[in-house]
């Protein structure tokens, strides 16, 4: 579908700010316009946007990257950088002390926009860790706030700072004032965030992507306390996001965003049982879910169109289905920062990040790793890698000069493994050089490894981009002219270039909106199809590992919980571990609403109280992995009392599954 056709579809709704539904708005936004001036133009990221927020109401702005969501928030606060400009309309806000004033028309840096931003209207970072001072205590940046606009004495500062951790269900608020950002996980620091925003209290929070950095049980967490402490403090939330699962469990009206235009708004009833405008039923195609079924294909909004004649097909070195990679009792501990002792007997403070952790890839498959953060998922994909010493256990890589003991292997056995096996980066920002141009990026692995004539990697790397759905003119350009779902081809056609025979793809798309991520996931299906590729996939999401894992691995405190085909673990999960993460995946269908009685407390999801006999103590050893049916493993001290296992397995569908999975594997598209 062209974005002209998208735009074409419908007229953008409109709310002038002279109704009667606008009159009686906390907020509402008058045929807003902001464009962006620089030495190489004009861009226009926001075009006549009307809308309002009802107090006491939760509207969702949707949309995919780039779509001006984002810039919408920082207008209504003030703070669009220097060269943006609101170019037209108006942004009516009711404040208690100030009467309705008009933000857009009162200058950014006046007293006036100062007592409004903070004291009535407050935000909510995408990213926590950039948002805080990492030199400056909890207590000190939270009580910022208090001292700024409510004049408040040093204790009161204090009490009122412990009072508000306490509303956003922080553990031990006393002792988290005393504590630095790097030292809480990535849930607590999003607590932190939300308790500064709410300082004063403000009738009107924005919420900017508050939830995407998150792994789903965390996400669950602070939707639940975003929906509690607007029904305690009775206060409107803007929430921006492109995750229509979260949208589904939190919104009551939602704006549907594309190229700075609204193209449909309404109930959320409304936008998700009968959604008119194109672009929002692409999106929702879009979306990865559950499904007993086969795996369908996701239906992005732009599909990437790769050239199958440029992939170079590697020499497979066995047959599929074979073992390509096996790990056998890997262990592995991190001695925690700030440990003093210059003598004493006491033991030293670790964290074991693996525990006897044992697996095996087979040739041709696609092996999901998911688990919270913290689980152990990438120490273990580092270690496979060899990026990290492992303290016990060994990792072989079977191929045509027999196994090779990756624990062990000299450097230069390493060197030779390094071009068989390959790693696809989270952050398509960070994994790329920034002063290198993507025909460089692309040629340095072909340049350390010798692989071809200096002569010929112009070819390669042209070949390498037409294989990931880019033009071969791209590799002038550098790593800041690509979006995000470019960047994170142009990582994937990186790994490429050795011609590997396994990828370790380490939250491809965690970082990317809900229509990318489909462009990314269909790319990397296609590619395995095509190249025979085997592919580690590491993931918190299990409504994506549903979408490319032919088994999936689920881990939980460094050790492998459960392992079973895809449809066998969605269909009967056995650990309860396993049964909290499909739970805390949202949903975007209004049938199947988050169950928020079920999360653990904040700050309590690493605690683990398991039942028997999934108990797991820490004066003992771990429960081995027992085998339930063929192919499902679950680490349990026995296997009675497992709800699920007495019921009659099914060993010749599971099995007719994985066959058809290895023969669609073998099979070219």
């Amino acid at each position: 579908m062209s974005d002209a056709a998208v735009l074409s579809a419908s007229a953008s709704p409109s709310v002038p700010a002279d109704t009667p539904r606008a009159a009686a708005a906390l907020l509402a936004i008058d045929d807003l316009s902001v464009e962006f001036r620089s030495m190489a133009g004009v861009t226009k990221a926001v075009s006549g946007l009307s809308m309002a927020i009802m107090p006491g109401r939760t509207v969702a702005l949707v949309g995919e990257s780039g779509s001006g969501k984002s810039v919408t928030s920082q207008a209504i606060l003030g703070l669009l950088p220097k060269n943006g400009v609101v170019t037209s309309g108006r942004i009516l806000f009711r404040d208690a002390e100030l009467g309705t004033v008009d933000l857009a028309a009162i200058p950014r840096a006046s007293p006036q926009f100062r007592s409004i931003r903070g004291r009535s209207i407050a935000m909510v970072f995408q990213e926590p860790m950039t948002a805080f001072s990492p030199l400056h205590t909890l207590g000190d940046q939270i009580g910022e706030m208090a001292a700024a606009h409510r004049g408040a004495s040093k204790a009161e500062i204090r009490a009122l700072t412990a009072e508000t951790l306490r509303l956003v269900r922080f553990p031990e608020p006393e002792r988290a004032m005393r504590m630095y950002p790097f030292e809480l996980s990535g849930g607590l620091r999003q607590r932190a965030m939300i308790a500064m925003a709410l300082m004063c209290r403000p009738p009107l929070l924005i919420a900017d992507e508050p939830t995407t950095a998150l792994d789903v049980t965390l996400q669950a967490q602070i939707l639940k306390l975003v929906k509690d402490l607007q029904g305690e403090l009775d206060m409107a939330v803007l929430l921006i996001t492109h995750d229509l699962g979260v949208v589904a469990n939190l919104a009551e009206e939602v704006v549907v965003m594309h190229h700075g235009r609204i193209v449909e708004s309404g109930p959320v009833e409304t936008i998700f049982t009968r959604p008119t405008h194109p672009y929002l039923v692409s999106l929702m195609k879009a979306v990865p879910d559950f499904s007993d079924a086969e795996q369908r294909r996701l239906k992005p909004i732009r599909e990437i169109r790769i050239d199958a004649d440029a992939l170079v097909r590697p020499k497979a070195s066995g047959p599929v289905g074979e073992p390509i990679l096996e790990a056998r009792g890997l262990q592995k501990s991190f001695s925690l920062r700030g440990d003093r002792r210059l003598v004493g007997r006491a033991p030293a403070r670790v964290i074991r990040a693996l525990a006897d952790v044992s697996l095996t890839v087979r040739r041709g498959e696609c092996l999901g790793l998911v688990g919270e953060s913290g689980s152990g998922k990438t120490t273990l994909a580092r270690a496979l890698m060899r990026a990290v010493p492992v303290d016990a256990g060994e990792i072989v890589l079977h191929g045509d000069e027999g196994p090779v003991d990756l624990v062990s292997a000299d450097r230069e056995a390493m060197f030779k493994v390094r071009k068989r096996m390959q790693y696809v980066f989270q952050d398509p920002f960070s994994s790329l050089d920034p002063r290198m141009t993507v025909g460089a990026i692309l040629a340095e692995p072909l340049e350390i490894h010798e692989v071809c004539a200096p002569g010929e990697r112009r070819e390669r790397v042209e070949r390498l981009l037409s294989a990931v759905g880019l033009e071969p003119s791209f590799s002038a350009r550098y790593p800041h002219s690509f979006s995000g779902g470019q960047r994170q081809r142009i990582g994937i056609a990186r790994a490429l270039a050795l011609e590997p025979e396994l990828l370790i793809c380490d939250e491809p798309v965690a970082a990317l909106d809900v229509s990318v991520q489909a462009q990314i996931l269909n790319l990397l299906k296609d590619l395995q199809k095509l190249s025979g590729l085997t592919y580690i996939f590491i993931t918190h999401n299990l409504a994506v590992v549903n979408h490319i894992a032919d088994r999936i691995v689920v881990m939980c405190d460094g050790a492998i919980v459960e392992l079973a085909p895809r449809a066998e673990l969605f269909r009967r999960p056995l650990h309860p571990y396993t049964k909290l993460l499909i739970d805390a995946v949202p949903h975007a269908d209004l049938a199947r609403p988050l169950d928020f009685s079920n999360l653990p407390e904040a700050g309590l999801i690493g605690r683990r109280n398991w039942p028997e006999p999934f108990t797991v103590r820490p004066d003992r050893p771990l429960p081995p992995l027992r085998e339930v049916r063929p192919g499902h493993f679950v680490r349990a001290s026995s296997l009675d009392g497992i709800e699920g296992i007495d019921q009659p397995a099914d060993p010749a569908g599971v099995a007719s599954q994985v066959a058809r999975a290895v023969a669609s594997l073998e099979t070219p598209a």
